[in-house]
């Protein structure tokens, strides 16, 4: 693959990648349950650490993140599982359109970063499954006692 080929791999697949971190920063506001919102969590804090992986490879590369399209806002609607659903839909299609092109990418260094990249989002795609099997131990398994009450509120400062 051209060093050419490979900034425009990396820019789309950024692109993409930060579509879904907004996707799930949204789908965080709205899926309240403890456990659920948890992983959420843990997927967004991921999500910004292979956005500054490839934000490095493409400066590396010479190339700027500057003149790529601004992502749209997300705002989902409907029940708890339903939005955890359509995160899954999303996380599915992700890995569907780039698993191929980061298997033909030739350069060592970038294609060790995409398949590490591409194996956390097959985790977070394993996490949001579990969800909505209802599981409760996404992150690990509780020592005793019952699940933690209650839920998050999707906006951090209330008055």
């Amino acid at each position: 693959m051209k060093a050419g080929d490979l900034l425009v791999l990396l820019r789309a697949i950024y692109q993409d990648k930060a579509a879904l971190l907004r996707r799930h920063e949204a789908g965080a506001r709205r899926v309240g349950r403890y456990v659920f919102n948890n992983t959420y969590q843990y997927i967004i804090a991921r999500e910004d650490t292979h956005l500054a992986w490839l934000r490095d490879a493409i400066e590396g590369m010479g190339g700027t993140l500057s003149d790529l399209p601004a992502t749209s806002a997300v705002d989902p609607t409907g029940s708890e599982r339903e939005i955890i659903s359509a995160d899954l839909d999303a996380l599915r299609g992700f890995i569907e359109r780039w698993r191929t092109k980061i298997d033909a990418v030739t350069n060592a260094r970038h294609r060790l970063m995409l398949t590490l990249l591409m194996g956390e989002t097959l985790e977070q795609q394993r996490f949001l499954e579990q969800a909505l099997a209802g599981r409760a131990d996404l992150l690990g398994r509780r020592t005793s006692g019952p699940e933690t009450a209650g839920s998050v509120v999707g906006t951090r400062w209330m008055e």
